[in-house]
């Protein structure tokens, strides 16, 4: 799941000694859209608001209760051994930190000055004792979600690299390998019943963070530079900026 957003007020100011907080999230906005990125961490000018899924937050609070009650028990969930995955559950003493959005796994880059954190939903331990990013979806479609193969899905898989980088630059021997557990709703019931019934798929994905840098210090330039940059080839929120009149009549 996502990371808290950083405080409203709290915008970066060119010069400023004191470390800037930088989330996961806030990353992934700046590779999404570099005008959009500045305007909110520098201009304090924000996306719209968009509904919570709370669907999804419920998925993943159920998920994470349920390979809790298997970590205290010292158990491999069934889920693991269905799908083949020889990894235990982590029971590292920063695991509830970690997860947690308020914290999170954190990294002062030195270069930038900037507060990296991000929470992963979970992490998993393979048989040479390295960890192992995990990370819960959930959807409702007719076809059950196996693969990362949409365009949409190039966040998700830099979400778990910069969690892989966020641990090894805390010290930690992380694998390679993230999993997604992809949890789809499945829609061709004939009756509702009160019920949702879930397709369960774990994902493997072979994560690269070494972008991570060269990106955190593309985005200290932008924030350093004293102006907005293009927009991103696909933002739709300045698509509709640029495309709204400034007056009855008048499109630009």
């Amino acid at each position: 799941m996502d990371e808290n957003k950083e405080q409203a007020g709290r915008l970066y100011h060119p010069g400023s000694t004191e470390p800037f907080k930088l989330s996961r999230s806030k990353l992934g906005l700046f590779l999404e859209c570099p005008r959009c990125f500045y305007l909110d961490r520098r201009i304090g000018i924000s996306r719209p608001d968009t509904p919570g899924y709370a669907l999804n937050v419920a998925v993943d609070t159920l998920l994470k209760r349920e390979f809790d009650a298997f970590r205290r028990q010292r158990k491999i969930p069934p889920l693991l051994e269905e799908h083949g995955i020889k990894s235990t559950l982590s029971r590292h003493p920063n695991l509830r930190r970690w997860r947690s959005n308020a914290v999170g796994v954190q990294f002062l880059h030195p270069t930038t000055n900037f507060l990296v954190f991000g929470a992963p939903d979970d992490l998993w331990v393979d048989p040479r004792s390295m960890l192992e990013v995990v990370d819960y979806k959930a959807t409702a479609r007719k076809v059950q979600v196996t693969a990362l193969d949409q365009p949409y899905h190039l966040r998700y898989r830099q979400q778990v690299e910069v969690y892989q980088w966020l641990l090894r630059m805390n010290g930690e021997q992380v694998s390679d390998t993230a999993y997604f557990l992809y949890c789809t709703a499945r829609t061709d019931e004939e009756r509702f019943r009160l019920r949702l019934k879930f397709d369960a798929a774990i994902i493997p994905h072979q994560g690269d963070s070494s972008w991570v840098e060269p990106a955190l210090s593309r985005a200290w330039t932008v924030l350093n530079s004293g102006q907005a940059p293009d927009r991103g080839e696909d933002c739709k929120f300045c698509a509709y900026r640029l495309d709204t009149p400034k007056k009855p009549g008048n499109r630009r």
